[in-house]
This record gives structure tokens, sequence and C-alpha cells, in this order.
């Protein structure tokens, strides 16, 4: 069952704004290295053997940082990738001029030719060109189990008719029929955004160490924005290419789905960001898919942390004033209003349900249905 395409342009992780960035956190500052992005098509080394591609997204989140790391292989010199783009014909045309025989990369020492991909996680800003690009080279996918296989899952729903569980499950959040017209209207759009990928991949696994080129990359697997987000981490380097682990502007979408009504993403965020900040030092250069690369890794992560349970706390508050469904709860997680019809709709309904399952988890918090089926969260703290 597929999730809820949340916005026209079927993105499942672009985030409402959340207060994670107001004036009540405290004063930080990132350290950003470069003063501004390269342009499409105009890779930037940032670290030795390592490139800044940004991919245009015809989207309100208009970008992505997609990274080229120089491999070797069998065939010889070649650019290992992370990271693919959405599947538009904006992003083919930037990568037809990349990898042209007088295009950018041909003039590096590697030269144009791809090794192997690898994909952070399975939302489509990531994988959407995955499936031309293997293809294309003949190289193999390298991602994590749960992201290959639930990316497959989600494609497979392309032109099914809205499952009568995820109707359900958005009536019970307290959705008006009108919302559920859009829901049932928009299911089964994230397959738009992806090419096939290929029938086989290679599984990467938290803590794995791979070879790319001349440094050792060690995989880190964060959960909650999705099942098993991978990181890759250069020590050699001082490198962390974060995907959507750690981002420096926004927060990340940590939502629950149709699929698993009951789940605790927001608890795997958490604790992902929690080993994050134990595990890895703070002087990295971190390389986000969205925004700039950063410095002051420790300080970010504080901040998101800070962010979800300073959110934890406003909606502790406001139950104990008394029973809510999952769409009253929008003012005390988002700082911009949540229009109840509107694109936001899916993407604040699960990161509200994230923020009540959890509460629910910790015991503070119990849901009882009422006769019509929509669930209201009653404080038991």
């Amino acid at each position: 069952m597929s999730a809820p395409a949340p916005s026209a342009d079927g993105r499942p992780d672009l985030p409402p704004e959340t207060p994670d960035e107001t004036a009540a956190e405290p004063p930080y500052k990132l350290d950003y290295p470069w003063d501004a992005p390269p342009q499409p098509g105009e890779p930037r080394e940032v670290a030795p053997g390592v490139l800044w591609l940004r991919m245009p997204m015809p989207f309100a989140l208009n970008h992505i940082n997609l990274w080229l790391i120089a491999d070797d292989d069998a065939q010889g010199p070649g650019w290992a990738l992370v990271d693919t783009g959405t599947k538009t014909p904006e992003a083919l045309a930037v990568w037809r001029g990349l990898i042209a025989p007088d295009g950018p990369l041909a003039a590096t020492p590697q030269g144009a030719r791809i090794t192997r991909i690898f994909c952070t996680h399975m939302h489509p800003d990531h994988v959407g060109m995955a499936g031309w690009l293997t293809r294309k080279f003949q190289c193999r996918l390298w991602m994590t189990r749960l992201e290959y296989l639930t990316c497959r899952v989600l494609a497979a729903d392309t032109g099914r008719e809205a499952p009568e569980d995820g109707v359900r499950f958005y009536r019970q959040c307290g959705w008006p029929e009108e919302a559920l017209d859009v829901y049932r209207a928009r299911f089964g759009g994230f397959g738009k955004y992806v090419h096939p990928l290929p029938e086989s991949f290679r599984r990467i696994a938290d803590g794995e160490s791979l070879r790319i080129g001349a440094h050792d990359w060690r995989v880190m697997v964060g959960r909650g924005h999705s099942p098993e987000h991978a990181c890759l981490v250069s020590e050699a380097l001082g490198v962390l290419i974060s995907g959507d682990q750690v981002l420096p502007r926004i927060s990340s979408n940590v939502s629950v789905f149709p699929t698993e009504p009951d789940a605790d993403p927001l608890g795997d965020w958490i604790e992902s960001l929690e080993r994050f900040h134990r595990t890895l030092g703070d002087d990295l250069l971190v390389l986000p898919a969205h925004g700039e690369p950063f410095r002051g890794l420790h300080a970010r992560l504080q901040r998101l942390m800070r962010g979800h349970h300073r959110g934890l706390q406003r909606l502790s508050r406001t139950l104990r004033e008394g029973p809510r469904r999952a769409i009253d709860v929008f003012g005390a997680l988002f700082a911009r209003p949540i229009d109840g019809k509107g694109e936001l709709l899916g993407m604040a309904t699960g990161e509200s349900l994230a923020h009540l399952n959890h509460l629910v988890q910790r015991g503070e918090v119990r849901a009882e249905p009422d006769a019509q089926g929509v669930r209201w969260y009653h404080w038991a703290g």
C-alpha cells in the first residue's frame, strides 16, 4: 500500500516547516565553506576526489545534491555516484550534458563513466534516475535491503486504486471526505518520478566498510525518515555524506503511514540522531542532500533533537487540555498553517501521528476510537 502522495509533486519527504528554526531556539551558527552552490551540471570538488553536483527539481524544494566519489574497477577509473535525482525531463537533460563526450565529467581524470550507484534511501529525488543510470552504464545499484524493497513495493502501486485500509486510516485521523477524495485521486503517484529499478542490487548494511577508490567509507544507517537510510562516512577524508539524515536548515519529515499505523518512527529518528552524535566526530564536513555542505555536525544534531523534544512537550500540553484527533494538533507542531484540503495535509498528519504514537509508546497517551471510528488521543501521563 502506497504512502500518501502529500503534495502534487509526489514527494514524500518535503517537510512542513517545524518550530525547529524558531526564535525560541538559542542562537547557533553552522560553518558553510562555500558561498554559493554550483549550477546544475557544473561539478565542484569539495574534498579530494569528491565532487558536488546540484540537480534541479520542479518542486517547492527545488534541488537535490548528488555526490561523485573517484572510483575504479576492472574497467578502469570512473565515478561512484551517491543519489541520482528525480525522474524528470530536466534531470535527464542535466545528466546527458554531464556524461556527454564533451561534457564536464569527460574532462576529469576519472572520465565520464559511472562505476556504481549508491542510493541513501528510496524517496524519488534520491532514487528516481537510478534505473536509467544503471542501465546506461551497466553498473550495480547499492542500497540497504529495506530501502530497495520498499521502493519496489511503492512503485508497484502505480495505477492502483487507493485501498480501503488507507482511506480508513485517514478517516480515523479526522480527515473530511473532501480530503479523502484527494487521497484517492492521487494514490499511486510515487512511480511517476522513479525509473524502474534494476531487478537486482548489492545490499549494504550498517557498519559495513566499503572501499571506494583510494579510501574506505563506512555505512551508517539512520531510521525514522525512511526505513533504513544509509549515510557514508570517510574518516580519512573527514566527510559525512548524510542524505536526508542530517540537513542544515530543515528537519526531515518523520511520518506514520497506513502500512504501519502503530509504528514509532520518531523514536527511531531520535535514537538515530543520538547515535550519530555519540559516534561521529564534530569536525566532519557534512554533505547533505538539500542545502549546502557545512561543519558543525554536533550543534545541528542537538538542534534537531531539541526541536522534536520541544514539539513533544507542546503536544503534551495540548493533550492535557483535552482529547484531540491527529488533525487537531498541527498548531503544537508546525509553524505554518496546514490547510485541511491542501498539499501539506498528508505530511502534517503523518508527522503528527509520529509524535502521538511516540507518546503512546511512552505510556503518556492513549488512543480511543469514537462511534464513527475516529481516533481521539487522551492524556494519560
